[in-house]
């Protein structure tokens, strides 16, 4: 004679979160010409709202290089010649 198993509900945990992390190099030149620009202000009054959501994580960091050199792309139009 077999007798059957006592079977209770599962145990359910809380969800294991976990991160990937991947990286990249980018070089950006920056180029600093003058220009003088009037400006007209305008306020913007931001109302927030905060229903549920769910994203994707990408982070940059930036390093900023001051060159003692000529620039690679020095050029008409580029502060060259």
């Amino acid at each position: 004679m077999h007798c059957r198993p006592n079977v209770i509900g599962p145990i359910v945990h809380p969800t294991q979160c976990c991160y990937t992390h991947t990286h990249g190099n980018t070089i950006v030149p920056h180029i600093h010409p003058q220009h003088t620009t009037n400006i007209h202000n305008q306020h913007f009054d931001h109302v927030h709202y905060f229903p549920q959501t769910q994203s994707n994580v990408s982070q940059a960091t930036h390093q900023h290089f001051v060159s003692t050199g000529t620039a690679p792309f020095a050029g008409p139009g580029f502060g060259g010649y």
